[in-house]
């Protein structure tokens, strides 16, 4: 009877061990698993140069909002911004709007240099729609004639205007991207304009770090002045910009703004291998910089002018798009829906040869 009992309870005593052990090696996986999950990885944590590369693709096709924000006033150049054009554009299949903005023609001539809390909000509103349909934007300050004319005077102003912007959006998501200053140009050039970027961009960083920020050469952002550019060797959040607009007098023919444009009218775009070879020659000369300094390339600019005929305009801009595409840049359009416009405002509707040869890049 004893012996039994004895037997018994040695039995119960090894259920009660085993099943002991059985819960703390649940307990084990269990820990292990939850650790597995939350532990970074090499992939989620990239470096710097990874994650700008990375935002610049995500950039990809773009589209400018041209003649509306960097006009004297919003309509003074026929386009007023409506909620629609940001719905069609993301439809269309663009990733991205640039949007121009004359923030100098909206602030305070004297110190402390405020800009109009009227203007301010439009432009928040256009940042909200683009975020609100999926779309990167791009937001810029954009024709200054006193920064151009008279750089070491106007910078106060300028960094004042950026100290504004980068402290009103600095908790906007990294899809709103700051470009530093539109083409410059006139005095703001070579070293002087070499100076002015770590004047502006430590504005910029003070309360954002490390959004991604765009910044090109003077000569109007022209590729062959990227190798005058200097920048900020530590800071690696930085995407550079160029415009491309050649052959010129094809892309401008008719151009009221320039001196000499209907002279050209009538100059077509072959797209024969001469005329390739040229675009190729300077999309790929821009490429290489960007490759040999680190530097992703958005080429925030390109387009031709509506006196061009219509195939030669669909011609160039396929090609355009599709090198730009081969060679990893991102892209933006000029523009929307005004001289060079993609979309024609009055019908509503896009030009689909224009459209198509923006979307043909794969």
């Amino acid at each position: 009877m004893a012996l039994a009992a004895a037997s018994a309870k040695a039995k119960s005593d090894r259920m009660r061990i085993t099943l002991l052990a059985e819960t703390l090696v649940c307990m084990c996986i269990a820990q292990v698993s939850s650790l597995v999950a939350t532990a970074p990885t090499t992939s989620s944590v990239p470096s710097a140069i990874e994650t700008i590369e990375s935002a610049n693709a995500r950039l990809g096709r773009g589209i400018n909002l041209g003649n509306a924000l960097e006009a004297p006033s919003e309509g003074a150049w026929g386009v007023t911004l409506k909620a629609d054009y940001f719905q069609q554009i993301r439809a269309a299949g663009f990733d991205t709007v640039r949007l121009p903005v004359r923030w100098s023609a909206h602030a305070d001539l004297a110190a402390p240099y405020a800009i109009e809390p009227t203007f301010a909000a439009r432009v928040d509103w256009a940042i909200d729609q683009a975020t609100a349909h999926g779309l990167n934007i791009v937001v810029n300050v954009h024709h200054n004639a006193a920064f151009d004319d008279n750089p070491e005077s106007e910078l106060v102003r300028m960094t004042a205007l950026w100290d504004q912007l980068a402290e009103r959006y600095q908790h906007r998501p990294t899809t709103v991207y700051f470009e530093l200053y539109n083409e410059p140009h006139g005095k703001l050039s070579g070293e002087t304009w070499n100076a002015a970027v770590p004047v502006l961009l430590q504005a910029v960083r003070r309360t954002n770090p490390t959004r991604p920020l765009i910044i090109g050469p003077d000569g109007w952002n022209d590729i062959g002045r990227l190798a005058a550019l200097r920048l900020p060797a530590d800071d690696r959040n930085l995407i550079v910009t160029v415009h491309y607009y050649s052959p010129f007098q094809f892309t401008h023919q008719g151009a009221s703004w320039v001196k000499g444009a209907d002279q050209w009218l009538g100059r077509s775009w072959s797209g024969d291998e001469k005329a390739l070879a040229e675009v190729r020659k300077e999309l790929e000369k821009a490429a290489l910089w960007g490759r040999e300094n680190q530097r992703p390339i958005f080429l925030g600019e390109f387009g031709a002018f509506s006196k061009a005929d219509a195939e030669s305009r669909e011609r160039w801009t396929r090609f355009v798009a599709t090198e730009a595409r081969r060679l990893g840049l991102s892209w933006a359009y000029w523009e929307f829906c005004s001289g060079f416009g993609a979309y024609d405002a009055k019908a509503e509707a896009w030009r689909e040869p224009l459209k198509e040869a923006l979307m043909a890049a794969p």
